[in-house]
């Protein structure tokens, strides 16, 4: 009999043509997440793709699974019910920026702070791009697009520190230049029991060419990305020369080790229930020009929704016996109409 678990990437290929602009960098995220799965050791029978409207949200069309094309900003609430009636799904939920942190703004904070076993990926370009170039929410302040042709004098979301705002018990930041670390991450999010959040930087060569470069780019990298490894010294730079270290102040920074010595270097610990050191971090970059931390942020336990949702039913029925739907129908206030 044939072992229905093992596949290649190949399997969780659709036939549907990929409609992305050339170049965009949703491309590496889909081979990201088809070269995934094997590793996973899941059926494409139990795995589901929910998404709203948007270039991302065109995801479930080219996985090989079951798959869900919701509304604008709905997909969270959408897979919410579906992690509720079928919790023995691996379900994941793909958006771009503006499906997830506008319309869909409430939902997401809910399902995390529901802690919904749902695997949450956030394409983040910083702009609309299936509508053709507007301001996002994620958007710099003075961006200047079809939509705020003055500059954008909005204060842009911080999309982890929206997550862990909402208690997310799993928060992680990767970007499409890097298949190995996309890998990683969504690995590490499929493993955890509850809501998880990947915030994935995202190009849109057409309408936000380059957003992320200054940070992204192989030669930048080094520099620029701040690698969170979970027991280890916050450290980067070509040499390690660089660290972080929290002030008197409760703020992080970043120093030259030289100046402060190892010893003085903060150590992360993405299992610390205390959402503050997580949020902090979130806090260390203001920009896609200044280094900016990848990695898991925060990864603690708490009890998943379906899970206590469950509980309370087996409670209800055990105390009261099965429950009558038709007399539950008929009770209270009732009419007939003639």
């Amino acid at each position: 009999m044939t072992d229905l678990s093992v596949t290649t990437p190949k399997d969780w290929a659709t036939d549907q043509e990929v409609r992305w602009c050339p170049g965009c960098g949703d491309y590496s995220i889909l081979t990201a997440m088809r070269m995934l799965m094997p590793d996973l050791g899941v059926r494409r029978e139990d795995t589901v793709f929910v998404s709203g409207i948007g270039c991302a949200a065109r995801f479930p069309y080219y996985m090989n699974t079951y798959g869900v094309h919701g509304i604008h900003g709905r997909a969270p609430a959408i897979a919410t019910g579906l992690a509720l009636a079928r919790p023995d799904l691996h379900i994941w939920v793909v958006g771009g920026d503006g499906d997830m942190l506008s319309i869909g703004g409430n939902h997401l904070i809910h399902a995390l702070r529901r802690n919904v076993n749902l695997k949450i990926l956030m394409f983040n370009n910083m702009i609309y791009g299936l509508t053709k170039g507007q301001y996002s929410p994620t958007s710099e302040v003075g961006k200047v697009t079809k939509s705020t042709p003055m500059g954008s004098i909005d204060q842009p979301f911080n999309p982890l520190s929206l997550a862990i705002g909402a208690e997310a018990t799993f928060v992680a930041r990767t970007h499409d230049m890097d298949r190995e670390h996309m890998m990683a991450m969504f690995r590490q999010a499929h493993a955890h029991k509850g809501a998880a959040f990947v915030e994935v930087l995202q190009n849109c060569n057409v309408f936000n060419d380059g957003a992320w470069e200054t940070i992204t780019k192989k030669a930048a990298r080094d520099e620029m990305l701040i690698r969170l490894e979970h027991g280890k010294s916050i450290r980067f730079g070509v040499d390690n020369e660089k660290g972080v270290v929290v002030g008197g102040d409760g703020q992080a920074r970043i120093v030259e080790v030289a100046d402060v010595g190892e010893a003085a270097i903060l150590v992360h610990d993405e299992h610390r229930d205390d959402p503050a050191l997580a949020f902090m971090l979130s806090r260390l970059s203001s920009s896609p020009f200044t280094p900016t931390p990848v990695g898991v942020f925060r990864n603690v336990q708490r009890t998943e929704y379906a899970e206590a949702v469950s509980g309370q039913l087996a409670a209800a029925q055990a105390k009261s016996g099965p429950g009558d739907l038709g007399a539950l129908l008929r009770s209270g206030p009732t009419w007939t109409v003639e």
